[in-house]
């Protein structure tokens, strides 16, 4: 297929050095999404990457490809389940020890399903908000304690979604925490610009990873790219590139914003 509906060939190679010496640290990192491909844009553009997941096997292994291709000693690896304070402690202690500090705190976590109100039990409306939303609180408020402390300023990138600001049926649950993501960014920005940290967020619509592929329907996927206004997914790298673009000395005015990776802004 040719025109405006073609996908990108491939992710762009090497780097511009934008986040040189920094240290990141990036949730939900294991498998082939945007917190793997976060991870290896951050590592390109010279940082160094802690990266986590609560799934112990996935992280190892993404830990060793990124390790292989960008240098064993630039990537670390620490099990994190965000409902948990103690591990999401245990995290940036981690980053800390490794590489001495965080400047930069990529919050990816989230969990989705698809199930309407009628039907929704408590326990999965809590799962969901307890992953997006309060897991991503725990990271800012850990991360910025941490970046207060070290008294040079930093970054907070939170993952949201097109599906905080628009309808769509059976996702109650998951929109209410993507947009309660929105305004923790804004707010938390707010708290934090005093310190010399900005806190953004990007805002994906369809991003395609094999993990989305085995939980959604073709025919759904189908119909969400055709919504799209390139009529294609997004891929993660994509939408990595401009998590890398807030993170970076580039968007060094920008705080408290969230930026659509796609064309459905509200």
């Amino acid at each position: 297929m040719t025109g405006p509906t073609s996908a990108p060939t491939s992710a762009p190679t090497g780097g511009h050095e934008l986040l040189a010496g920094k240290v990141v640290v990036v949730t939900a990192a294991a498998g082939t999404g945007i917190g793997a491909a976060t991870a290896e844009r951050a590592l390109a553009e010279g940082a160094n990457v802690v990266i986590s997941d609560h799934h112990e096997r996935r992280l190892g292994e993404t830990a060793a490809r990124l390790g292989e291709a960008h240098g064993e000693g630039r990537v670390r690896a620490v099990v994190c389940d965000v409902t948990v304070e103690e591990q999401v402690q245990a995290l940036l202690a981690g980053a800390v020890e490794a590489f001495g500090r965080v400047d930069v705190m990529v919050n990816n976590a989230g969990l989705g399903g698809t199930r309407s109100v009628l039907e929704m039990p408590d326990e999965e409306w809590h799962r969901v908000l307890d992953v997006t939303l309060n897991g991503t609180f725990r990271c800012t408020r850990a991360a910025l304690r941490r970046m207060v402390e070290q008294g040079r300023g930093g970054v907070i990138v939170n993952n949201a979604s097109v599906i905080g600001w628009r309808a769509q049926a059976g996702q109650a649950h998951y929109a209410a925490a993507k947009a309660g993501v929105m305004a923790l960014t804004r707010c938390a920005a707010m708290d934090a610009a005093e310190h010399g940290i900005r806190v953004n967020a990007v805002a994906p619509s369809l991003a395609m990873h094999p993990f989305l592929e085995k939980v959604t329907s073709a025919e759904l996927l189908d119909e969400l790219a055709a919504k799209e206004a390139f009529g294609r997914a997004a891929e993660p790298w994509e939408v990595a590139n401009v998590i890398v673009f807030l993170a970076s000395d580039y968007s060094s005015y920008l705080t408290g914003e969230v930026v659509s990776v796609s064309s459905q802004h509200p």
